[in-house]
């Protein structure tokens, strides 16, 4: 995970809960930060990593993730207090992606997607239990006329508290029927090999063993990094594995 310093805050955006923020960082790129000290912690930020780059590694397009460390001195240049306490209380490593400018929120009514493309995004979205791909909040852009995922904060909504045993990775995800592109998705059984291929074990083990200790800390059932990193990683494996209850929910969920 490639590492940058938050060198300036520029403006929050206020259509998120968790106030993200256009920042500039040390190499002079913006990027959208995403505060660990927002209201569900690192394991957003956790969620954001894997679910990015699962997304990539699917062939999806995706802003690029970085580690983004911020100095709570730069509160003392914001006059919001809620923007002061944010910055305060993320001191240290947090995630950002590569900011996309003139990027448009993307509208089903509007923006047409191919159905291999819905698919894929639909697996995804599936294989993730990712709560947040709905007609109310797509979080997908239109930038130079393609779509682009982002926000995968909501995604492993169990791992919230969890012990690293009690999510069952063939679980169905019925939510699946409420996805903004499940409409379009007429190919998910053709692409469920192919996606499922592009998720090796050692895919997997990359992307999880990237995650930082900072993330991973202060949970009382999950307390050891090293343990926390291979409890997403079996879970992650295993789901793959056990994949044909979720891609028959949303086959179904669609007919």
């Amino acid at each position: 995970m490639r590492q940058i310093a938050v060198h300036r805050y520029v403006t929050p955006l206020r259509e998120g809960g968790s106030l993200p923020a256009v920042v500039e960082g040390d190499d002079l790129g913006l990027y959208v930060l995403k505060f660990r000290g927002a209201g569900q912690g690192a394991r957003a930020l956790v969620a954001e990593w894997i679910g990015g780059e699962v997304a990539r590694a699917l062939g999806l397009p995706m802003p690029e993730i970085v580690a983004a460390t911020l100095d709570p001195i730069l509160a003392s240049t914001e006059g919001d207090p809620e923007i002061q306490d944010l910055i305060r209380a993320s001191a240290g490593l947090n995630l950002a992606l590569d900011y996309l400018p003139g990027a448009v929120t993307f509208d089903p009514a509007v923006d047409v997607v191919d159905g291999e493309l819905a698919s894929r995004i639909v697996w995804l979205d599936a294989f993730l239990s990712n709560v947040d791909r709905t007609a109310r909040n797509a979080n997908m852009l239109m930038w130079h006329r393609k779509l682009w995922l982002i926000d995968h904060g909501a995604a492993l909504y169990f791992h919230h508290g969890w012990d690293g045993r009690d999510a069952d990775p063939a679980s169905r995800f019925p939510l699946i029927r409420d996805h903004v592109l499940l409409p379009y998705a007429d190919r998910i059984e053709a692409v469920d090999a192919d996606c499922a291929a592009r998720l090796g074990d050692d895919v997997l083990r990359d992307i999880v063993m990237q995650l930082p200790n900072e993330w991973l800390g202060g949970e009382e059932l999950l307390a050891d990094p090293d343990a926390h990193r291979q409890a997403y990683l079996d879970y992650l494996i295993r789901r793959v594995a056990q994949r044909q209850g979720f891609v028959q929910e949303a086959i179904n969920a669609r007919a």
